[in-house]
């Protein structure tokens, strides 16, 4: 990995009415480094990605981003234009919810192919074949290329979203819950199909999971979130295997209960 961050929080903090989503909080990520973002629900972990991510702007804080050139970009200070611009280019973000992000009256292929589009590729023919490299690249018949994705399964749905969002080569993606809601069988299936995807392409990745299992197979390291501060964070296994802070101590002592 590289020794500059390609993204970095500093002093972030939101509250909504008294509620305190995120305090003071500080938080890294390096080039081709995945990173877990874990805690109970209302923790502020998805605040935290949104924020992140440019989707929710915080109170005070600044999240920087440094792009291929080397140059250092305040992302809330971005132009609405540009910051839509960085998420169809050198950004993704994979929702727990595929139909999110997934346009269900256009076929997997058009899908795929509209974020390729959105970069200026209008040849036809070069647009199909790279739909149906990573149609095949997240598993999915060839022959579904024209099919509506409202007639794919859920964990069919998500490996759609994933191709769609990874067509460009991003340098980082936000993946919020990706595995939410899937049957154990299809969960086991899209992680393998996320790491191999993410270890191969070199891809950064913000996870969002509140399943300590997860950010383990997948996680290079980890920040552990309660009540809007980052209590724990350091390399996953570290952290997983011997943790300080007693929330850590909680979640870790209740999965392996379970």
């Amino acid at each position: 990995m590289s020794d500059a961050t390609l993204l970095s929080g500093r002093g972030l903090g939101l509250a909504f009415g008294s509620v305190t989503a995120l305090a003071d909080v500080d938080i890294d990520l390096w080039p081709g480094e995945m990173l877990a973002i874990v805690g109970e629900s209302g923790s502020g972990k998805t605040t935290l990605l949104n924020v992140l991510s440019g989707r929710v702007r915080p109170d005070r804080g600044v999240v920087s981003y440094r792009d291929p050139d080397d140059r250092l970009h305040d992302v809330h200070a971005m132009p609405a234009p540009a910051l839509r611009a960085l998420h169809r280019s050198d950004w993704g973000f994979v929702h727990q919810d595929p139909r999110q992000n997934l346009r269900m009256g256009v076929s997997a292929g058009g899908n795929v192919g509209e974020r390729l589009m959105a970069q200026g590729s209008r040849h036809y023919g070069n647009i199909r074949a790279a739909a149906l490299d990573w149609l095949a690249q997240v598993e999915i018949d060839g022959s579904r290329i024209d099919d509506l994705p409202r007639t794919f399964s859920g964990g069919m749905q998500q490996r759609l979203q994933i191709a769609r969002t990874l067509v460009t080569h991003p340098r980082l993606v936000f993946m919020d819950e990706p595995t939410g809601g899937l049957d154990v069988s299809v969960q086991a299936r899209l992680l393998d199909l996320i790491r191999s995807l993410v270890a191969r392409l070199k891809i950064a990745v913000v996870l969002v999971t509140h399943d300590i299992a997860v950010a383990r197979l997948l996680a290079h390291r980890i920040a552990v979130m309660q009540r809007g501060h980052i209590v724990e964070t350091g390399l996953t296994d570290r952290v997983l295997d011997d943790p300080h802070h007693p929330y850590t101590q909680l979640l870790v002592s209740s999965v392996l209960s379970a």
